[in-house]
């Protein structure tokens, strides 16, 4: 189901040595379990290698475009009820989460690659220390509408 989604590969010549079905089950594995991208098992391909392909894609926006399919092909099956539900939380952010770059500009690669983030989204300093509100819009079935957006709250 996934497959004609994907990018096709464009390259002519020596097959790869790791399967792309075999990268996508790490990534799977690694969003699915939450282990850090050291920590995939090596049956899934080296872990560099699984790395490499979901950043290349996050980049480009493969990742959006099948998020973005999937749900079409969702609704055209009726498996997605279209009233939302949005809820957020307040998450605290570790200490050293404040250590980043004041000219972010000067960063080889931006961190969501193609993807900009507003000037409002980030980190901010409240009663509760450093913290980020995240907000997700889910459909009444729980499967979530779209990325999660994490957005600066200022709150006296």
């Amino acid at each position: 189901m996934l497959e004609p989604l994907l990018p096709k590969g464009a390259k002519a010549g020596r097959p790869p040595i790791w399967p792309r079905r075999q990268l996508i089950d790490g990534i799977r594995f690694r969003v699915r379990t939450g282990v850090p991208w050291r920590d995939v098992p090596v049956g899934y391909g080296p872990w560099g290698r699984v790395y490499d392909l979901f950043r290349r894609w996050q980049r480009d926006g493969t990742w959006h475009r099948v998020l973005t399919r999937l749900q079409s092909l969702a609704d055209t099956t009726g498996a997605i009820v279209w009233d939302p539900s949005v809820d957020s939380t307040v998450c605290r952010a570790h200490q050293h989460a404040a250590g980043a770059r004041k000219q972010g500009d000067l960063q080889k690669e931006p961190p969501g690659g193609v993807f900009t983030e507003p000037d409002d989204h980030g980190l901010g300093r409240s009663r509760g220390g450093f913290t980020t509100k995240l907000h997700l819009a889910a459909e009444l079935g729980q499967k979530p509408m779209s990325a999660p957006a994490y957005r600066q709250e200022w709150r006296p």
